[in-house]
């Protein structure tokens, strides 16, 4: 990399940096901002006169971290990552997480007040050529204090602790390894090694209560999966539902996939012209509305229950009903 001659273009490229990572050894630095050792340590002491408390660690393995001050001091941040972040805010605005909307609100004004013309320009393009789907407003929401002590333990590998409700009401205590956590919807998991069960496990961040780091470091574990996100979608699959049937479906099995991509089934091809489609519910209605998107493009034979029939039936005389009106 060509090294940068002004001291305060110089300065400010090394505090992007150390905003980057944790640690930064002494020769990673000299070699990024091509400089040498004792080039390096004046940017250091010019960062230090600016309030910015950069600690230095001796030794061979030695080098430099930012460390947590008093107040939060100025980010240096790149065109890239102001786009990032502008436009991760106007999404928090409509998340899950108690307290985020008016929060991200008053971040997202204050960033763009700053923000270049062409960058400002950028955040819009993003935002009005994307759109999301809200949900109703009445479902499970996270305390974003839990979520960043979970983040933090995510990314420094370190034992957290937390009071736990699980799905039948019994209150637990764990002791977990965090690995990832995963947005699903309005809803949020932490997939983490459970220390006491000695397995893996997904915990819904609805549930989940008074988070505290542990305190001890711990080595990585492989994740049975291709990665988190995956995991968390084969243990929601694997979990009982309160109603399932199965029905026989008329059509390739990808045309049907698409038709159905959101709801929670199990697809399998019979043939090239047929799929079984296992339907997992939290009722029967839910069940039945399935079926119904079904046979707007399919041909649909119930196979379980059987007396899933005469619900079917009764469904099909009242929406006659309704075109008849």
């Amino acid at each position: 990399m060509e090294s940068v001659n002004d001291p305060t273009a110089r300065a400010l490229r090394l505090l992007s940096l150390l905003q980057t990572y944790k640690f930064w050894s002494g020769a990673e630095l000299a070699e990024r901002l091509a400089v040498s050792a004792r080039t390096l340590r004046r940017d250091v002491d010019r960062l230090r006169d600016l309030g910015y408390p950069v600690d230095a660690i001796p030794g061979a393995n030695g080098g430099y971290r930012l460390a947590a001050g008093t107040h939060l001091p100025p980010l240096v941040l790149d065109d890239d990552e102001a786009v990032a972040i502008a436009v991760g805010l106007r999404a928090a605005a409509g998340a899950s997480v108690v307290g985020i909307e008016e929060t991200s609100v008053r971040a997202l004004a204050k960033l763009e007040q700053v923000l270049p013309d062409r960058l400002r320009r950028r955040v819009h393009a993003v935002h009005t050529n994307v759109s999301a789907l809200r949900w109703s407003g009445n479902g499970p929401t996270v305390d974003a204090d839990a979520l960043a002590v979970l983040a933090l333990a995510c990314r420094d590998n370190e034992q957290v602790r937390f009071d736990y409700r699980r799905r039948d009401g019994e209150e637990t205590q764990r002791l977990v390894e965090p690995h990832n956590l995963v947005s699903a919807g309005r809803r949020w998991y932490l997939v983490g090694w459970d220390v006491r069960r000695a397995d893996w496990r997904t915990f819904r961040l609805d549930r989940l209560d008074a988070p505290r780091l542990g305190g001890v470091r711990f080595r990585p574990r492989a994740l049975p999966a291709d990665d988190a996100a995956a995991f968390v979608a084969a243990s929601i699959s694997s979990m009982p539902v309160a109603y399932e049937t199965t029905v026989m479906v008329g059509g390739p099995v990808e045309d049907v996939r698409r038709l159905i991509r959101y709801a929670d089934t199990d697809l399998a091809a019979v043939d090239e012209t047929h799929a079984r489609v296992r339907i997992r519910a939290e009722n029967q209605t839910w069940a039945l509305t399935v079926i119904a998107m079904l046979a707007t493009a399919f041909d649909v034979r119930i196979e379980y229950p059987e007396e899933l029939g005469s619900e079917v039936a009764r469904l099909g005389t009242r929406l006659r009903r309704i075109a008849s009106r």
